[in-house]
This record gives structure tokens, sequence and C-alpha cells, in this order.
């Protein structure tokens, strides 16, 4: 059994504590992982901050190269980094793969990106620019779905601009951020980056740390709230993405044939386990009976497993509070609606749950009302283009949203009523590093990704000098 340590200040250390990794489809343990202790949090932020003023100073350039260089060693590593994923996830290991490889991709990307001067006035009598500046040390808290590709959402671009970092991935999918941070720590100067774990006990510490300067953070709009509320004391920035309940919406000239295994998709990718997944679907009542049955025969031929084994598409589920939470809506859902595909657990280790297709189901259950992140998904059927906005509308969260139609235009006019921060239009859940992403309402603030991912990890800074004395 591999060997997992922290890194603080350009060392590998033992943690204070330890605890135990379970791999999702065994239940058995992967590895005994270090715990960080509130000690040793302070010790990584002492060490970021002790790096910043150097790092700071160093060359864009030379920042850059740098992630070049983890983007190398990623891709180096990925057979490595791919298996211990799928084996503390859960996902099968090409889904595992496909995120080693966009942690690369997603690195290079962002050393594309530059942060010049700006001249906004020129005139005789003054002259105004704006410049960007690196904010210190910046706390980065990862959830569990996607432990590497929502890392590099944060660290490339955080370093790039001259920051320093203490990256908290989850409680559950610790090791593959682990043995990452092994391979790169020669890589940086001492404390530039550094990596604890905890038991979901340390984020607060994290948060309310006076000499962290912004918390970026991915997960639970529940979780976000505590976020911000320990951030406020000290008013230090932060970026939200948080959950969201994505509604899809699929119009009567759409073949149903057709769409169902891309809307399949867009719902149960990593099991359902994506903020952006489409966890609502609102089908036109002309074409919603047979929209229903091809969904429910897509999901019966779903091969769930180990995703270590070759042929599983679909992984367990991560953790067991995420299964007990989800099989507990399926259960509700039975009396709200009517499961036509799923809606069982395997006899089998693992937090396996079938995909699971509920018709004839409407607002008012929990399957509907909340974020169910998990493998099932609620088919709803309306009569006007009208009545499925406002359905969709009608919730607190407002990550993302689709419009689905054999007419473009038609779809256009309907996205552009969503109250969303992405809305896609005959797809859904598609990221890309070069568009910006962030949620409305409950789902989060800020932006990640693009040049406006880019610019939160910065300080505007408006220099204005007048021309003559």
């Amino acid at each position: 059994m591999s060997k997992y340590q922290l890194l603080i200040n350009g060392e590998m250390v033992d943690g204070d504590l330890t605890m135990d990794v379970l791999n999702p489809a065994t239940e058995e343990k992967v590895a005994d992982c270090p715990r960080a202790s509130v000690k040793q949090l302070n010790s990584a932020v002492e060490a970021a901050k002790d790096a910043f003023p150097i790092w700071s100073e160093t060359s864009v350039d030379e920042r850059k190269g740098i992630i070049l260089k983890i983007a190398d060693v990623i891709e180096a590593n990925a057979t490595e980094l791919a298996q211990l994923l799928t084996e503390e996830q859960g996902k099968p290991l090409e889904a595992a793969t496909t995120e080693v490889y966009g942690m690369a991709a997603f690195c290079r990307y962002f050393t594309s990106l530059d942060l010049p001067v700006e001249v906004i006035e020129d005139s005789e009598a003054r002259k105004v620019e704006i410049h960007h500046k690196p904010l210190g040390v910046i706390g980065a808290i990862v959830p569990w779905n996607f432990p590497l590709i929502l890392m590099a959402f944060k660290l490339p671009p955080a370093l790039i601009t001259g920051n320093t970092m203490v990256i908290k991935p989850a409680p559950t999918t610790p090791l593959t951020t682990l043995r990452f941070a092994e391979l790169i720590k020669d890589l940086l100067p001492a404390g530039v980056v550094n990596f604890i774990t905890d038991a979901n006990d340390l984020g607060e510490p994290l948060t309310a740390h006076p000499d962290v300067r912004k918390i970026s953070f991915t997960g639970s709009t529940a979780t976000g709230a505590k976020v911000m509320a320990g951030a406020a004391g000290l008013l230090k920035r932060i970026t939200l993405e948080l959950g969201g309940n994505d509604a899809g919406i699929v119009l009567d000239d759409v073949d149903p044939k057709e769409a169902a295994p891309k809307l399949f998709e867009s719902a149960f990718q990593n099991s359902g386990q994506v903020c952006i997944a489409m966890k609502r679907l609102y089908v036109h009542e002309n074409i919603y009976d047979e929209m229903c049955s091809e969904l429910a025969a897509i999901a019966d031929e779903t091969v769930i497993g180990n995703g270590l084994e070759q042929g599983t598409k679909l992984g367990p589920l991560n953790n067991k509070m995420q299964f007990d939470k989800v099989k507990g809506l399926i259960e509700e859902a039975k009396k709200d609606g009517n499961v036509i595909a799923g809606g069982e657990v395997p006899d089998q280790p693992g937090y396996f749950i079938r995909p699971t297709i509920v018709k004839d189901i409407k607002e008012g259950s929990r399957l509907v009302d909340e974020e169910q992140f998990g493998p099932v998904l609620p088919v709803m059927s309306f009569s006007s283009e009208e009545e499925a906005v406002a359905r969709a509308n009608a919730t607190s969260w407002g990550l993302g949203g689709s419009i689905w139609s054999s007419e473009p235009e038609r779809a256009y006019a309907l996205a552009d009523q969503m109250d969303a921060g992405t809305v896609w239009i005959n797809k859904h859940a598609e990221l890309d590093p070069t568009i910006p992403f962030g949620g409305a309402k409950q789902s989060g603030l800020g932006s990640e990704l693009g040049q406006d991912g880019l610019e939160e990890f910065t300080q505007r800074k408006i220099i204005n000098m007048a021309k003559s004395a």
C-alpha cells in the first residue's frame, strides 16, 4: 500500500492525524491517508504567506513555464493518476483518464492568457491605467466528484497571476491530489503551493484565516453559504461554484430516438455526480411518452460496475452519505411518480444505484425540487413553451440549463429567458476552459475559466496620473 503525505513548505510530511480512504466500488480501504491538524493548516498558510513576496515578483513567463512543466508531469504520469482516481472516486477508468488529460489541457490553456496593463485614457490632462495585481494566499477547496479537473480551475490561474496557495481536497478523494503534490513539489519554490487534507473539519479555519486573502470553493450551496459567512468578517475575496438543479427543455420538434442518448449522457455522466448535470427534464406532451421509453431503454442497457472493469459505463456513487441520500430520494419518488427504469440497489458491495428514470412526477417532490447529485432523472411533461420556462426557472438555483429543438432560433429565444449562468442549445454540461463559467442565484458568485477566471485571482488597481504637476 502506497504512502501518502501532505505537502507543506516544500516538504512531504506526515499528517498529525490519519484517516481511511475507501474504494466506493468495493467499500474496501484503498490507503491510509494523512489528515492535517489545525496546527499544520496554520503552517501551510504561513509557508504560502512567506513564499508570496518572492513568487509574486517572478516574471509571468517564468510562472507560465512552471505551469507548462506541471502539465508535462501530469501527462507523463497519467496512467498512474487515472488508476488511483478510479480507485478512490469510483468513475470508470476511461473517464478518469480523460479527467487527468483534461487537467493538463486546462493548465496549458491558462498559460496562453495575459493580463497586460490597460490604458483607458491618455489625454492632455491625465493618463489612467488598469493593472492586475496578485492577492496573496489563496485557499482552494476542491470537491470529490472531479478532484483533478476542478483543481485545474484554480491552481493554474492562481499561480500564473502571482498568488500562492493552500489546497484542500475532499476527504473521500485526497489520494490523487496528494500524489500530484508529490510529483510537482520540486517544480515550485517551497511554500508556493501547499496541500493539506481533513475530515471536513478544516474548511472553517481555512476560510476564516486572517492571512488567506481569497477562497476559491467548489461544492454544495449549503457549504458555500458557510464559506461566505466565514469570509465576511475580513471581507476577503471569494469565488463560489455551487450546486445546481439544471433543467432541460425538449420542444415538440425533437426526434426522441435521436435526442435520448444525448439527454441521457447529460444527466448520467459520472453517475449524475456533476454540478451542471441535467437534473430535471421537461418534455413536450406530444413526444413525452416516446422520450420516456427511449430513456428507460438506455438506462436498462447501461452497464454499471467497478470502474476498473472493462465495459463499465457508470461507476458507484462516491460515498455512503451521498448513496443514502439518493436512495432516500428514489424511495420517495416511487410514491410521487412512476419509476420506469432502475430504482433498485444491486445486492453487492459498493455504493451502486442503477440509472433510474421517473415519469409522471411533479414539482413538490424532493426529487424535482432538490439537487439529487446521483443517477436518477425526473422527466415531466409540459404543454406550452412559456409553461416550461416558468417551471424551469422556479428554483433557487441557476447554474445551467438547456433547450433542445430542431430549430435553433426557436431554441435561442427560450434560452434567453432561462435564468441560469450558462444555457446550452442542443447540448448540456459542456465546459471549455476558454469560456467563463459561473452560476446565477444560489448557484454561485464570480466566474471561473476564461479570461474572467484568470482575473478573479487578481486585485484591479487603477493608476491615475496627472500630466502636469
